[in-house]
């Protein structure tokens, strides 16, 4: 058992779009990641919610039927079947929360590794 600091962890990520597992808990994979200038195509995950946590800038999260800003210290959860896709134009970090095997390469931008 550790405690682990989100933006001193986020901030040694050295490139952009890398995700970096910092824990899992009951199946789920916590991720962080520094995004800029970058929307992803819409994607569903159909078998898990996801939350992105805004640890330092902000985003917006975008739907099929709106857009909703995220900002620092805020955090949003997609649920499980809902068409989305985030889109980033400031320098953002995030800590992401998912069931594991959620994120692919393909939905990620082709950066997550397992």
């Amino acid at each position: 058992m550790e405690t682990v600091n989100l933006l001193k962890e986020v901030n040694k990520i050295t490139e952009l779009y890398t995700y970096k597992k910092i824990g899992l808990l009951n199946g789920n994979v916590l991720s962080i990641v520094q995004v800029e200038n970058r929307t992803l195509d819409f994607h569903v995950h159909e078998n898990s919610d996801e939350l992105f946590y805004v640890i330092e800038g902000g985003f917006h999260l975008e739907t099929e039927e709106k857009k909703t800003k995220v900002n620092t210290g805020e955090l949003i959860i997609v649920p499980k079947g809902l068409k989305h896709r985030p889109v980033v134009n400031e320098l953002t970090k995030f800590l992401m929360i998912e069931l594991s095997g959620t994120l692919n390469k393909e939905n990620s931008g082709d950066q997550y590794e397992e």
